[in-house]
């Protein structure tokens, strides 16, 4: 018998003083019999970073050609992909021939350097791609606050990523690896 996904809903106050974005959002995530808290809670948090009226989760591992996230605009152009985790190279160049923005959010301290190491310099070509790696505190940090239901504030100022839940508050450290060209 096939293991079903398990349902988070996450109630989102989200002020990010550097985009001039401050809302509420409710999301419901299914979670993957085989994704951990970790990776569910940074799919969470980059959710958080690009909040928007449009962006929406993809159907995840079940799915090879959906994001973990993605915006599209109202003609059905992606306007930005969002992949969590160590994507294939492939992966992600068929996302930037795709979207107009891509992103990855890299986790995993060793593993994740690793990945870059051996993926640094064809990545590198791509134009539109930007890509973020969480240190292994915060990405465990944010594994931590996972809950069936969850409240969640995140403050986002000066280059600084604050999460509270009701007992306590992280700090998100990230660091950037890659942005897009001309920027």
């Amino acid at each position: 018998m096939a293991l079903k996904a398990t349902i988070f809903k996450a109630e989102l106050h989200i002020a990010d003083m550097e985009r001039n974005y401050y809302a509420n959002h409710t999301v419901t995530m299914a979670r993957h019999p085989s994704e951990t808290d970790e990776r569910m809670m940074v799919r969470l948090f980059a959710f958080a970073l690009h909040a928007d009226e449009f962006l929406s989760f993809g159907k995840g591992l079940s799915a090879d050609d959906e994001p973990d996230l993605w915006q599209k605009d109202l003609t059905g152009v992606i306007d930005l992909w969002i992949e969590v985790g160590l994507p294939d190279e492939k992966r992600v160049r068929k996302a930037c021939g795709r979207a107009r923005q891509v992103m990855i959010y890299s986790y995993g301290g060793r593993s994740a350097d690793i990945w870059w190491t051996q993926n640094q310099d064809k990545i590198n070509r791509l134009n539109n791609l930007s890509v973020i790696n969480l240190s292994t505190v915060s990405s465990q940090g944010l594994a931590k606050l996972a809950e069936r239901t969850m409240q969640l504030q995140f403050t986002i100022q000066d280059g600084q990523v604050w999460l509270s839940d009701q007992e306590e508050t992280i700090q998100i450290e990230r660091t950037t690896l890659k942005e897009p060209a001309g920027d």
